[in-house]
């Protein structure tokens, strides 16, 4: 199954908020064509409206793909519009956080292809990252087709199994929220040490965002860029001695922050 499955077969995205709609832009620039695209959406914004897709219509008979991209609390009533799509042809393809496969194949039936999927809110800008992983009715050439559905927002990676959901929601799914505070304490501490506001913000947003594409692009790993920086007896140096504590440092304080979130979504899949 490729790309021309879609032009040939149709398929659907149900839910077309920020995340939805940056992975329809990313479709369209690698040739899907908006008639091939069903999206349904209780309240599509302008640019949705605008782009030639079957906008809130019956669904094709036997769509290639059904990718459902609601939030996690809307989808009991997104479900049940999919029911005529379960035990066929269409490989459903879910990015709704919390949501396990288990959850489609009871609702959609148990000989539904489905592809459970991670992705972060960077996907909005095109530099995210999504993991995923399907059940027994998803074949190689189903997962290369998410794979390349899914790489039109970011990178994409294969897991395992699903249970290792759990640590990616934990660290690339909630990472950005860690980052984003990184930026807001960074900041607070060069006001602290004398710095305006704007200026101490402006600082630290340019070298989060720059340390992190020097890390992506860098054929040295971080530990070596982090030493590359690090003069013996300098000011980065009294800095890591404080970060790198073994006890109240980085390693202790991130290691609890990622159990704790991968906690929370086992027990969120649990039910609770």
């Amino acid at each position: 199954m490729d790309m021309t499955e879609i032009e040939r077969r149709g398929m659907v995205l149900l839910g077309c908020g920020k995340m939805g709609s940056a992975m329809l832009a990313g479709w369209f620039d690698r040739g899907v064509p908006a008639d091939a695209v069903w999206v349904i959406d209780p309240d599509p914004s302008k640019w949705v409206q605008s782009q030639g897709v079957n906008l809130n219509t019956d669904l094709p008979a036997d769509p290639a793909v059904a990718l459902v991209a609601v939030k996690p609390q809307m989808m009991g009533e997104a479900l049940p519009a999919m029911q005529a799509l379960g035990n066929g042809a269409t490989v459903v393809i879910s990015v709704a956080a919390g949501t396990p496969i288990a959850a489609f194949e009871a609702a959609l039936g148990a000989d539904t292809p489905v592809i459970r999927a991670m992705p972060n809110t960077p996907a909005a800008a095109g530099r995210g990252i999504t993991a995923i992983v399907g059940n027994d009715r998803v074949g190689a050439a189903r997962m290369d087709l998410a794979e390349a559905l899914l790489s039109a927002v970011g990178q994409v990676v294969r897991l395992d199994d699903e249970e290792q959901m759990h640590a990616v929601t934990a660290v690339s799914g909630s990472g950005p929220a860690y980052v984003f505070h990184l930026i807001e304490t960074l900041a607070a501490a060069g006001t602290a040490e004398g710095l305006p506001r704007d200026l101490a913000l402006r600082l630290a947003r340019a070298t989060v965002a720059g340390a992190g594409q020097l890390a992506e692009t860098a054929e040295a790993d971080p530990g070596q860029l982090r030493a590359n920086v690090t003069s013996p007896g300098g000011t980065t140096q009294a800095a890591l001695q404080v970060l790198m504590d073994d006890t109240g440092g980085f390693p202790p304080l991130l290691r609890r922050a990622v159990g704790a979130a991968a906690d929370r979504s086992r027990e969120l899949a649990n039910g609770g």
